[in-house]
């Protein structure tokens, strides 16, 4: 005699039904009322996975006969461990939906940084990168071990996960997954004379793999190449991307500035006067032929740019940024006085000065950059000690009778 029919109702069978009839009746409802399908009906799916875990159970079945689920609450006769909504359901279907579950059921990517030249960004390239990574044991077809000597975690019940309830206080319960220390979230136990002996019981064993990596013409520093499918391998996941990440190395000539190429190049205080010319080597070995005509006075830090001659545009290598080039003009240490009247005739004259009768004449010194930073470090100590800012115990001097 059943004592109460709830849980037969939500399943919508009769207290006599069989477990093939309670698993059909389950497998139709919890697909119809999954959070995937139906967000809202979340409370109706954790009442449909409940009722089906209790009366699937032959054991836990007799105590909700017997009674009620009042009963199977405070444990019965041998206590009772509920397996998640999400889990009983997975280990029904497995990858029933596709969007949200099958990225729960995908394995993780692999992440690894490639150093490329700034050259190779340039003009493109081919590189072969080794890694390791983990495939499925052939030896075993990732089992672990013999065919049959696989068997599901008891303690477990095959999710990897045991969940304990704890109190953290008065009425107060807290819900707590954790590994399964038996079969170590493996869900599985394989006895050690049965496990595989290419794998020993891991299922997956180390392989390395040899990749292209195709550099492409104006990628760019921290830009991602994707290799769909080629992550780890494990039983039961799809596997991840091994995703490889460009890192730029310093150049010792050129700077990239988005799609520009910037460089410092230095001319003598000659060639910034009267004019020059100076061969640029390009990241693809051309030589480019600039000239500054005499009479055309370049400036210390003044830019120039060449159009066209910068970095190659990605998806579009005909197209070009610019290269910009910045002047750095080297003057003399000296020069002779006997030059200086020469000179003087092919500069602008200079400013006319009006010296005031009492005026002092005062000599210039070169400044030492290393004894002006030991001054101002010096005046700042200086300075917070008269604000009250000890850095020490300061003696007191003490007057005696």
């Amino acid at each position: 005699m059943v004592k109460e029919t709830a849980f037969y109702d939500i399943l919508g069978v009769s207290p006599a039904a069989t477990p093939d009839e309670l698993k059909k009746a389950y497998r139709k409802l919890a697909l119809k009322y999954h959070p995937d399908k139906n967000p809202n009906e979340g409370e109706k799916f954790k009442q449909i996975s409940l009722a089906y875990e209790v009366l699937s159970d032959p054991e836990k079945r007799q105590i909700y006969d017997e009674g009620g689920e009042a009963a199977i609450k405070k444990g019965g006769a041998g206590g009772a461990e509920f397996t998640s909504p999400m889990h009983l359901f997975e280990m029904l279907f497995g990858d029933a939906f596709g969007g949200g579950r099958r990225r729960e059921m995908r394995g993780k990517d692999l992440i690894h940084q490639m150093a490329v030249t700034l050259e190779e960004l340039y003009n493109g390239a081919v590189r072969k990168l080794a890694l390791q990574k983990s495939v499925i044991c052939d030896k075993c077809d990732g089992r672990g071990g013999k065919k049959g000597a696989v068997e599901k975690c008891q303690q477990c019940r095959g999710s990897g996960v045991q969940t304990k309830v704890q109190s953290i206080g008065p009425g107060i319960m807290q819900q707590i997954e954790q590994v399964c220390r038996r079969c170590m979230g493996q869900g599985e136990i394989i006895n050690e004379k049965d496990r595989c002996k290419n794998c020993n019981g891991r299922k997956t064993v180390r392989d390395r793999k040899i990749l292209e990596v195709h550099v492409e013409k104006g990628m760019r520093d921290g830009q991602k190449i994707q290799f769909s499918g080629e992550g780890d391998q494990e039983p039961g996941l799809q596997p991840g991307d091994i995703i490889i990440v460009l890192e730029e190395k310093e150049h010792p000539v050129f700077m990239r500035a988005g799609n520009d190429l910037v460089m410092k190049r230095p001319i003598q205080l000659v060639e910034a006067l009267c004019g020059f010319q100076m061969v640029i080597k390009t990241l693809d070995n051309r030589d480019l032929v600039i000239t500054s005509l005499p009479g055309e006075v370049i400036k210390n830090d003044q830019t120039k740019c060449i159009m066209g001659e910068g970095m190659p545009m990605y998806k579009n290598p005909f197209e070009k940024g610019r290269l910009i080039i910045q002047f750095q003009v080297i003057f003399p240490e000296r020069i002779t006085p006997e030059v200086v009247p020469t000179l003087e005739q092919c500069l602008p004259p200079r400013p006319i000065v009006d010296i005031p009768i009492d005026a002092e004449e005062c000599d210039l010194v070169d400044l030492d950059p290393e004894q002006e930073s030991r001054r101002r470090h010096r005046n700042a100590y200086e300075e917070d000690d008269d604000a009250g800012y000890h850095h020490g115990p300061r003696v007191q001097q003490c007057a005696t009778s």
